[in-house]
């Protein structure tokens, strides 16, 4: 769902295997996405603080969790690597 609002040109987007298999499957890529959209953006990250919402704590916590994820990702693959090249 969100991959669609994210597109632009010179950003890269990395995603798991699932979510490129539902954008391949049913996702209509409309070009870009994010250009004139700035001025809104900012607003709406305002807002966010007003609510009492940290927008640092939220992007910190996503970074970890996003940094623990591709951690995990790596793990296994040498892991699998591994596997296969003693199975040899």
């Amino acid at each position: 769902m969100y991959v669609t609002e994210l597109v632009a040109p010179g950003v890269v987007n990395t995603m798991p295997h699932a979510t490129i298999a539902a954008v391949q499957d049913h996702a209509i890529i409309r070009g870009s996405t994010i250009i004139g959209t700035f001025a809104s953006a900012r607003e709406v990250l305002y807002a966010l603080d007003g609510l009492g919402i940290s927008y640092d704590e939220v992007v910190n916590k996503l970074e970890l969790e996003g940094l623990a994820k591709f951690d995990t990702s790596w793990t296994h693959l040498l892991a699998d690597i591994t596997r296969r090249l003693t199975v040899v």
